[in-house]
């Protein structure tokens, strides 16, 4: 039997008053993300579990990164150079589990980077085969471009990753803004360049100059993705955790949190510890 015209207007109406969450209609690739280009920002996260993944797909966030700051916001350890593969492998899976409509990247931890091509290209293959990622990080500019193009020659989509390199902190000496300089500048370009050139499909630029930041957003045809890079870039990342407060501490100055929900939390826990000791929980 066919729906009344008036009937069916109001069941449409219903539903999008009732839809109030931004979302996908499709599964997002890395041809979507590159197409953003020069037409709408990009959103990404850094998520490491499967709640967070199915919240933030439908929210509409377009990239998840799976990172290795899960070594500093997950695993307590002080910086990322303790993650392993086998790490990023675990949380990968749990984020895709979750089945997200938003691209699932897996980032390359320090121990797999530098090590031989081939070496490299197997822990990728791991991420894609194993963990259900459907692309990798890698950090690195010029230095790192032959190897990129290995992966993108063998299948292996990469989002590259210039400025500041939190998996070499110890050579960088701490965690400054990168791109000040006319020398770093056109360090910094030649970095976006090479892995541009080598297939990346869209680079991750952390801590950079503001204004560097905008000449290599127009300078590269792949959305450069900015954290604490200033509002030039083609989109931003941030840490989950970060962005909802959940965050001990003190956190970047580029940082927004766009909720308390640390605090909540804690009210959350005080309550049930005072309520047990009380004996008002269970009733």
């Amino acid at each position: 039997m066919a729906i009344p015209f008036r009937s069916l207007t109001r069941k449409l109406e219903h539903r999008k008053r009732k839809s109030t969450r931004p979302f996908h209609p499709v599964k997002i690739n890395t041809q979507h993300i590159r197409s953003l280009k020069g037409k709408q920002p990009v959103t990404a996260l850094a998520v490491y579990d499967a709640t967070s993944a199915a919240l933030a797909s439908e929210a509409g966030v377009d990239l998840l990164l799976v990172g290795d700051s899960m070594g500093n916001v997950i695993l307590g350890f002080p910086n990322t150079l303790p993650v392993t593969l086998d790490m990023i492998l675990h949380h990968t899976a749990a984020v895709a589990r979750a089945k997200p409509a938003s691209l699932v990247v897996s980032d390359i931890p320090f121990t797999e980077a530098h090590r031989d091509a081939d070496i490299l290209l197997a822990a990728a293959a791991r991420c894609l085969q194993e963990a259900g990622a459907e692309a990798v990080k890698i950090e690195g500019g010029v230095t790192m471009a032959d190897k990129i193009r290995r992966l993108t020659a063998a299948g292996v989509p990469v989002l590259a990753h210039i400025g500041l390199l939190p998996q070499q902190i110890y050579q960088m000496g701490g965690y400054r803004r990168f791109g000040k300089t006319p020398e770093e500048r056109e360090s910094l370009l030649a970095d976006a360049r090479a892995v541009t050139a080598a297939g990346a499909f869209a680079v991750v630029a952390e801590m950079v100059d503001h204004e560097t930041a905008g000449v290599i957003a127009r300078d590269i045809p792949v959305p450069l993705i900015g954290i604490g890079s200033g509002p030039h870039c083609d989109g931003q990342i941030l840490v989950g955790q970060d962005v909802l407060g959940l965050t001990p501490g003190k956190t970047p100055a580029f940082v927004k949190a766009y909720a308390r929900l640390g605090e909540e939390v804690k009210t959350a826990f005080s309550n049930y510890v005072r309520e047990v000791r009380e004996r008002k929980f269970p009733t």
